[in-house]
């Protein structure tokens, strides 16, 4: 399938993350249908089926529209420098395995292609910080970690939590009233799913962690 919704990457950019999304829809065609509607205006690289059959929707070399307003680092226009994922999902189940199994081939594919670390691998939560929560809490970070296809830290030495998040990569839009439990939320997402109640040691000793052995990356 082709999406219409694509175009040039900004500043002759190239993919150095790969944006994995849920598009909260009932069913992987109804996703379909709009990440190729060109009113939608939105689109991915790849959608993949909970049966594990995967659409490439857009060339990899071109911007998708998938990310929307966001940051990881220095990076301000993460379309330019993404590829994007979207796993059908309605943000209220596990991911199957046939599903995850398939995601692990396209990651392969495209972070070889584009000599992707595991560290640019992200979820669209990392990058949208307070406005978006995909893939959700019941994505696999670890187990995909374990595949060396994502980044899982070790506990650091506990320091200042908003400090080392930024450091690591998470950003907390311009203007946010609440800058810490934006980016809170956005780390135990990833990290420490069902955490709650305000920033613990173990946040900031993982986020430390990360922080220390993945910096995030520049403009």
């Amino acid at each position: 399938m082709a999406s219409p919704n694509h175009g040039a990457r900004r500043g002759g950019d190239r993919p150095r993350l790969i944006v994995l999304h849920y598009p909260a829809m009932e069913s992987a065609q109804a996703a379909l249908a709009r990440l190729c509607d060109p009113a939608a205006e939105v689109s991915a690289h790849y959608l993949i089926g909970t049966d594990g059959h995967v659409w490439r929707l857009v060339e990899e070399a071109r911007r998708a529209w998938h990310a929307g307003r966001g940051a990881w680092g220095g990076i301000a226009d993460v379309n330019s420098a993404s590829i994007g994922i979207e796993l059908h999902n309605r943000g209220d189940h596990p991911f199957p395995a046939p599903q995850m199994a398939a995601l692990e081939v396209v990651l392969r594919g495209g972070t070889g292609r584009w000599d992707i670390g595991p560290e640019g691998v992200l979820g669209h939560s990392d990058c949208a910080v307070g406005r978006k929560r995909d893939p959700g809490p019941r994505f696999d970070w670890r187990g995909l970690a374990r595949a060396g296809l994502a980044v899982w830290p070790e506990a650091g030495t506990p320091g200042n939590f908003l400090a080392d998040a930024a450091r690591a990569g998470w950003r907390a839009p311009a203007g946010c009233e609440d800058a810490e439990g934006a980016v809170l939320a956005a780390v135990r997402l990833r990290l420490r799913p069902w955490a709650t109640g305000p920033v613990t040691e173990a946040d900031r000793a993982l986020v430390a962690g990360l922080a220390a052995r993945w910096p995030a990356p520049e403009a």
